[in-house]
């Protein structure tokens, strides 16, 4: 048995329901963007910054980063329980990823709310 001290919910239906809606946040977050792309003709720096700058889209992007953190984290946490065996190996595995996670999100939401 694995203890979940490391598992986001403590709970495996709830992992699975938090992986579910974080794929549908990046999913309409990733078609927004495809949106945004097709339908501006001649991008310029000017209605990039006008976009990142608007409020809801700064929530909505930090909403989609911290989807991101969460969705990287269960579907890492759950292949390292399966396949890392050696505790200690999975412990270090799990502490890059909490790192790499943390840095990620650090960087994005300062880039985010710096504009």
């Amino acid at each position: 048995m694995v203890s979940s001290i490391t598992n986001l919910t403590r709970n495996g239906l709830s992992d699975w329901m938090v992986q579910r809606v974080t794929a549908v946040v990046l999913g309409s977050y990733t078609l927004f963007m495809f949106g945004f792309f097709a339908l501006t003709s001649d991008l310029d720096y000017q209605q990039w910054q006008g976009l990142f700058s608007a409020m809801w889209f700064k929530i909505y992007t930090l909403a989609a980063l911290l989807a991101l953190v969460g969705h990287i984290w269960i579907g890492m946490w759950t292949v390292a329980t399966d396949y890392v065996k050696n505790i200690w190996v999975r412990f270090i595995v799990l502490a890059v990823i909490a790192l790499t996670n943390f840095v990620y999100f650090v960087i994005g939401f300062s880039a985010v709310w710096g504009v």
